[in-house]
């Protein structure tokens, strides 16, 4: 079995804010994969299903983001689960809008969810970082993540939350080369003539200019009509 766990606050207040990216993500998958209901349990709210052949149980806690660990670290004991079984989708400052990086194991980097699930399960444990990109102060921080994504953020979220979705299957079979790939296939699809992601197709070589017709050999120029003396002269040649 694997938990998948996504980092947010709880309540409609908190729903489109940044910092609930990784609520979003395991919705998405919830949604496109058919699991079951969400439920209220392990201080969180839980979705289970199948993602290929992986058993996959999604987790929402709602202790706020701060407390994250508690109910990841419940879950995970009642399931009998090791860290490396625990995948959690969080947002990334470090990272531009629309980014998408697999990590294993590493520090929180300041990032409050992460350094709780730290306390509770160790740090042997995936992520998948989110890139939400920086407010550029670090005075800023705290009200850009707590804001809600911008309209003009609307396009890049959903084609980075559709290929979270397409690569999910991977993902659990523990697979993230190839989930990233389905990531960039939605977020940096290839363009016409190409095969690969992000890169322009290559350039077309100008067709050769067509030979001009050979130009027709030039009339001979008329011959000017004789005089009587010398049509007489040549008479007595």
């Amino acid at each position: 079995m694997r938990l998948f766990v996504g980092l947010g606050n709880p309540g409609a207040k908190y729903a489109g804010n940044r910092h609930n990216i990784g609520f979003m993500a395991v919705d998405r998958i919830a949604a496109d994969h058919g699991f079951g209901p969400w439920r209220a349990k392990f201080q969180a709210e839980i979705a289970e299903g199948r993602l290929g052949p992986e058993k996959v149980l999604l987790l929402k806690p709602q202790t706020f983001m701060n407390l994250s660990g508690q109910a990841v670290g419940e879950a995970m004991r009642f399931h009998k689960l090791d860290p490396a079984d625990v995948t959690v989708f969080h947002d990334e400052l470090d990272l531009a809008p629309g980014k998408c990086r697999v990590k294993q194991g590493g520090g929180h980097a300041g990032h409050n969810g992460l350094r709780s699930i730290h306390q509770h399960i160790g740090e042997a444990y995936g992520r998948v970082r989110l890139g939400i990109g920086h407010p550029g102060h670090k005075d800023r921080v705290a009200g850009y993540v707590l804001a809600d994504f911008a309209k003009a953020d609307a396009d890049w979220l959903d084609d980075l939350l559709r290929g979270i979705s397409d690569g999910a299957a991977a993902l659990a079979e523990g697979d993230g080369a190839r989930f990233q790939n389905a990531v960039a296939l939605r977020t940096a699809p290839p363009r016409s003539g190409t095969g690969t992601a992000g890169e322009a197709p290559p350039r077309k070589t100008a067709p050769a200019a067509e030979a001009a017709p050979a130009s027709a050999p030039a009339p001979e120029p008329a011959a000017e009509p004789k005089s009587p003396l010398q049509r007489l002269v040549e008479r007595f040649r």
